[in-house]
């Protein structure tokens, strides 16, 4: 005799709101490739958990877009933008890749190391600030540069980035 555990579903983990929102991406993709909106489904989920993912949360993004869950997970591990533990109220996603670094971005990010008593990968201990090191944003020309929240804060020196962390508080 076997008992099968069975898992809850999209309805029952994925508020109302939320499935909505998927629903907005969703109409965006041919109805036989609903998959192709788990990026989307995704971005939508974290943000409604308060800026991370849970196996749960991606559990019911792989029932309501009729995926596997390992596809899911293949999505949400492989992409910098999305997280798999709790991170802080600003995430601070500071570029590394080459033309951030050739234009002061250890600079930076000693700087802010220095400034919030972490490390990149770390979140202070008030829960404030997660810093987070990411490839490639897209805006070489103003380099070196993060990203906090959807917002780019280019050209970065220690000074703008004390200002920008002023800002936040």
């Amino acid at each position: 005799m076997s008992i099968r555990m069975s898992k809850p579903n999209a309805s029952a983990i994925l508020s109302d709101e939320t499935r909505s929102e998927i629903d907005r991406w969703l109409v965006k993709y041919p109805s036989d490739q609903k998959q192709s909106a788990v990026m989307g489904a995704l971005t939508v989920v974290q943000e409604a958990n308060g800026g991370w993912l849970t196996t749960e949360l991606m559990d019911a993004v792989a029932d309501y877009l009729d995926m596997s869950p390992i596809a899911v997970y293949e999505v949400a591990t492989f992409y910098s933008m999305y997280e798999l533990k709790p991170v802080g109220q600003h995430k601070l996603c500071m570029c590394t890749n080459v033309s951030c670094m050739l234009r002061g971005s250890e600079e930076i990010v000693e700087h802010l190391e220095k400034k919030l008593d972490i490390k990149l990968g770390e979140t202070t201990s008030d829960k404030k600030f997660t810093l987070k090191e990411v490839e490639c944003l897209g805006a070489c020309g103003g380099a070196p540069m993060m990203q906090i929240g959807r917002k780019y804060h280019e050209n970065l020196t220690p000074d703008t980035v004390d200002e920008i962390l002023a800002k936040l508080d």
